[in-house]
């Protein structure tokens, strides 16, 4: 279930930021034009203080679980928030060197969810996945969209696909899930799948559970990626938008290759995990 929460915002033109910061926040400050909204899903929980935002995963044995904050749940696809120019800051840190699932924080268009009916989210049909974020995957999870990259770990990334309508591609994509069932014909569907995709990803040389600075510039023909300073990516062709702001932590898993079928499931856990958002800066340039 999503249940609104305060997030300190305001109202922004340029060169004015959404922030939220490692010395406290100060709602009282700001005039609220939206709302960062928890997700939690199979004991996922949000915890928030003046230190940031902790999302956690406690122990999940069975089935899927999801701790989550957004500020697109509430809204349309062409009603998302984030268009480029603009620069993002997060600092962050994890549990885990390698925590089991997926996590991480950016902008998306929340491609694959059917929201119909869920309480205060918006109706969307599938579409065609595109992204600007840090993005961390475990195995047996196996995300590569560029020949040079690993399927998994941490990384920078950006994705962008042809604009295909709902009403095609929910058929279409049932079709392609068939036919990557049949080995002869998997290799062949899963590179035509691929092929359609912009994609630049790296991975990045950091420690998870170390705290560091994260900077994405997002200008129209251009997508750059810092880590503490030092640039890591540089995408071109990035998405153009409009994209919502999500940071998560679960444990899911997707694979997507050539050598394997299109194929999603979730983890078994055994300990909490976590990821930590100590200070978040979005800046329209």
């Amino acid at each position: 279930m999503i249940r609104p929460i305060p997030c300190p915002v305001r109202s922004r033109q340029t060169g004015q930021a959404l922030s939220r910061r490692s010395h406290g926040y100060n709602p009282a400050a700001m005039a609220p034009a939206t709302a960062m909204r928890p997700l939690e899903i199979g004991g996922g929980r949000v915890e928030r203080s003046s230190g940031g935002d902790r999302l956690i995963l406690p122990p999940v044995p069975q089935g899927y679980g999801d701790a989550q904050v957004d500020d697109y749940h509430h809204l349309s696809r062409k009603g998302f928030l984030w268009r480029p120019p603009l620069r993002m800051r997060v600092r962050a840190r994890a549990s885990h060197e390698g925590p089991l699932g997926t996590l991480g924080f950016g902008f998306w268009n929340d491609p694959f969810t059917l929201s119909l009916g869920q309480v205060c989210a918006a109706r969307r049909l599938p579409a065609p996945p595109r992204a600007l974020w840090f993005f961390y995957a475990s195995p047996p999870g196996h995300l590569s969209f560029t020949s040079d990259a690993p399927g998994h770990g941490w990384k920078a990334m950006a994705l962008d696909t042809p604009a295909v309508p709902s009403w095609l591609l929910a058929p279409a994509a049932a079709v392609a899930l068939l036919l990557t069932r049949l080995p002869r014909l998997r290799p062949a569907v899963m590179r035509r799948a691929l092929g359609s995709v912009r994609a630049a990803e790296a991975i990045l040389a950091v420690s998870l559970t170390e705290w560091h600075d994260y900077r994405l510039e997002w200008a129209p023909a251009v997508g750059r990626f810092w880590v503490d300073d030092r640039l890591v990516l540089e995408a071109l062709h990035p998405p153009p938008g409009p994209l919502g702001f999500v940071a998560w932590i679960d444990n899911q898993y997707a694979v997507a290759s050539p050598a394997h079928r299109l194929r999603f499931g979730a983890l078994p856990t055994s300990e909490e995990q976590w990821l930590e958002i100590a200070a978040l800066d979005i800046e329209r340039l």
